[in-house]
């Protein structure tokens, strides 16, 4: 008996007159993700179908599992659309599993089909109370719902439901920029916007020798961790350490921070419009440090024109937390090596930073030039989801 992966959209149904790119988007992503293995992947409208080998099953699952757009999907056991056919196969497949309710959902999209679908709901429960002893029907809260899909060509019959990620498919918006540091809320953030179908650079400043080499890599591996939920992730490593150096050594200590913050948004803007980006995004969140306050994020944002996207600004840290644990991030964040952001942090950094001060502090060094070369010497890593630490060693 033939089994497929019967793929469901959810939010992309309420698309109406761009359905057809988002599910040909999806389409396309689930048979780049699954080029290495011998499937046969249809769709129409209402799902996709993956034919699949099942010693492959475990494998597609989890990569399945990595894929936005998909709202839920199901093992189901392809059939002839012929009711005793539907018959001995339903029964087969029940008598396999232990449950003490039941209910049956046909739904039935071939009209020609002689039974309609509240008639068959019966005529299958009747066959289960039958053949099965010690079960029953409960319409609100079975053990086992049972969808029975009675199409024209084949039917469909399935059990379990496993949910995926939802969201839209990545390339169904334009790339952002994300500002990826090695803590907890920016890969959160990347995998927020990854989730509105968001095509993702990220760019990471570090302050060499300030920093070290195992702070850089432990961002590789977040990327990485980002890097499963798409194809593949450009990682901008910027030199951030004369800048940095420049602030500290001219600006007033309590305003560094909302200085840096200042330089690497120039910076990222930058970059986003050489490659193409409509977007900055970022893991800033209200109120959670100095550099985060309302007044403290205006000021900030006043050196770029572009939207700048934060996904978590209004989740607490719990919640970021729950999330990044989900995506395996959360270990990976928590390694204590310090990234240029926390390395020189001020004993009182300003709350409510004034944007004259700033201007006027920024005055005291050339930092345009700077930021230029930064801009001018950064370095690119392209970011998969099975990256070799080993080959960048020479890269940096």
């Amino acid at each position: 008996m033939k089994r497929v992966l019967l793929i469901k959209y959810g939010e992309l149904s309420t698309k109406k007159g761009n359905l057809n790119f988002f599910i040909k988007t999806l389409y396309h992503n689930i048979c780049h993700k699954l080029e290495k293995y011998p499937v046969k992947i249809s769709r129409d409208r209402a799902r996709t179908y993956i034919e699949f080998e099942e010693k492959d099953l475990n494998d597609i699952k989890g990569i399945i599992d990595h894929i936005f757009g998909i709202h839920s999907y199901h093992i189901a056991n392809v059939v002839e659309t012929k009711d005793e056919v539907i018959q001995s196969e339903l029964l087969k497949m029940v008598s396999e599993e232990k449950f003490s309710s039941f209910k049956i959902d046909v739904r039935r999209s071939d009209k020609s089909f002689p039974i309609h679908s509240q008639d068959y709901n019966r005529v299958l429960g009747g066959l289960l109370l039958k053949n099965i002893p010690n079960i029953h029907v409960d319409v609100h809260n079975p053990e086992l719902l049972i969808t029975v899909e009675v199409r024209e060509e084949n039917s469909y019959i399935y059990y379990h439901t496993y949910h995926g990620c939802g969201g839209y498919p990545v390339g169904t918006q334009p790339r952002g920029l994300l500002m990826l540091s090695g803590g907890i809320d920016s890969p959160v953030a990347g995998y927020l916007a990854l989730k509105r179908g968001i095509v993702l650079e990220a760019v990471y400043f570090e302050a060499m020798p300030h920093t070290s080499i195992e702070a850089r890599n432990k961002v590789i591996h977040l990327c990485e961790k980002l890097a499963a939920y798409t194809d593949m992730i450009h990682l901008h490593v910027v030199n951030f350490t004369p800048i940095q150096e420049s602030i500290y050594k001219n600006c007033r200590e309590d305003y560094c921070i909302t200085i840096m913050r200042r330089m690497m948004y120039r910076i990222s803007e930058r970059l986003a419009k050489r490659h193409k980006a409509y977007a900055i995004i970022n893991g800033e969140s209200v109120g959670q440090v100095a550099s985060q306050t309302l007044t403290s994020m205006s000021v900030i944002n006043q050196v770029t024109n572009m939207p700048v996207i934060r996904p978590v600004a209004c989740f607490d840290k719990l919640e970021i937390i729950d999330i990044a644990r989900k995506i395996d991030t959360f270990d990976i964040s928590i390694i204590p090596f310090e990234d240029c952001c926390t390395v020189f942090v001020p004993k009182h950094p300003v709350i409510n930073p004034s944007l004259d001060t700033c201007i006027e502090e920024e005055s005291k060094f050339d930092y345009e030039s700077m930021i230029e070369e930064a801009v001018k010497s950064k370095n690119t890593l392209k970011i998969t989801d099975h990256m070799d630490l080993d080959e960048f060693r020479d890269l940096l």
